[in-house]
């Protein structure tokens, strides 16, 4: 392997140490952390190969690894989607392990009942996708601004509508505004 090829963070293998983690590179040595030990290792010599599937993009070589987990961040922040866990935060304490419960007129029908940790991770899902079209809205090429302007009105009558929802958050600048966020 080609010492060109060699990136910070590159999984590699070894014939005698196994499979290691570059970590820095220089000239004609590379220092990778296997197992056991970090070593200065030429890979000129034949002996490194690379660990996981690899790919070039725009002349820049990165493991595939490193790739997909940079373009998923990315997507995931354009979005506007949140992890779970990072949902439940915003849960105020009050509400955590509790359910709500939708009892039908029709007593033969079925109670349905949803962890509030799940419900409320809708409402933000909610939340999040009408940021996106917010977005979208302001940077439509097309759109007049009159045009943006009376969309943005039915998306700050949704918030309005979500009001409801504002006692679930832990901290008031969370919560939904009919004012629009």
């Amino acid at each position: 392997m080609k010492i060109q090829s060699l990136t910070v963070g590159l999984r590699v293998k070894h014939p005698q140490y196994g499979i290691g983690t570059v970590k820095a590179v220089s000239e004609h040595l590379a220092e990778i952390r296997f197992d056991d030990a970090l070593r200065s290792i030429d890979p000129d010599l034949g002996e490194v190969t690379p660990a996981e599937p690899g790919m070039a993009v725009t002349g820049l070589e990165v493991s595939l690894r490193q790739f997909v987990e940079s373009t998923i961040e990315t997507i995931i922040d354009r979005l506007g989607m949140e992890k779970p866990d990072a949902v439940v935060d915003q849960l105020g304490a009050r509400w955590h392990k509790g359910k709500a419960v939708l009892h039908p007129a029709d007593p033969t029908l079925q109670t349905k009942e949803i962890s509030l940790e799940a419900f409320f991770h809708k409402v933000v899902g909610i939340r999040n996708q009408l940021r996106v079209l917010e977005q979208k809205i302001n940077g439509h090429p097309v759109l007049s601004d009159g045009e943006k302007v009376e969309m943005q009105q039915y998306i700050t009558r949704c918030y309005g509508s979500l009001t409801t929802f504002n006692l679930l958050f832990k901290n008031k600048e969370e919560q939904f505004s009919s004012k629009g966020e």
